[in-house]
């Protein structure tokens, strides 16, 4: 049996990504929209960021509205390197949708949620991947190399393999999509200076 809440955020993510001119956007929209989902989606346990999220999400746009649908049987929870992030897993909420472990497999690439709480920080970091993400709502002060500015919504960075990047979010915080593609191994994560817990 279909599911129209599923096949409309899927169908959402793909046409986003289409948008995207790079060939890991047309493998993830394709994955996204012609793979068997091998895990269905059931509700999970409420997390602490989950009425700043739907507040967030609220009246900002089709996707958003797609996301929101589905909100409550999305994979929290799953971020795939929350092992290393330590302290930091706090300020965040990460849904990893597809990927080799995620509902909708797919062995080389990894795409998912993620929130970052108001005020806060992650510092720099870095990682084998190749990574793209795409603000939905909120902002963030994004530092990717030697580069800081201000990013909104609508906004598309990519990060090339290994380029440090850090969020600062504002007041509202950050909700965004996320992809990796290239090499996608976990072990390769890492904080590129030494962390301190804090906020922006």
């Amino acid at each position: 049996m279909r599911d129209p809440d599923l096949d409309r955020l899927l169908v959402a993510l793909a046409d986003l990504w289409r948008a995207e001119p790079r060939p890991e956007a047309e493998a993830t929209a394709r994955a996204l929209t012609a793979t068997q989902i091998a895990t269905p989606l059931r509700p999970g346990p409420p997390g602490p960021h989950d009425a700043a999220i739907r507040a967030l999400l609220s009246g900002k746009g089709p996707l958003a509205e797609a996301t929101l649908a589905l909100f409550d049987r999305l994979p929290w929870g799953t971020n795939p390197v929350d092992a290393q992030v330590g302290p930091y897993a706090a300020i965040f909420a990460v849904a990893e949708l597809l990927g080799p472990d995620g509902p909708i497999p797919a062995p080389d690439l990894r795409m998912g949620f993620f929130y970052q709480a108001p005020g806060t920080y992650y510092p720099p970091h870095n990682h084998d991947a190749d990574e793209t993400y795409v603000i939905l709502a909120g902002s963030a002060l994004w530092t990717a190399g030697e580069d800081t500015r201000l990013r909104g919504a609508g906004e598309v960075i990519h990060h090339p393999s290994r380029l440090p990047h850090a969020f600062a979010t504002g007041p509202e915080g950050l909700f965004a999509l996320w992809r990796w593609s290239g090499d996608i191994n976990t072990h390769s994560y890492g904080f590129t200076e030494a962390p301190v817990p804090g906020v922006a």
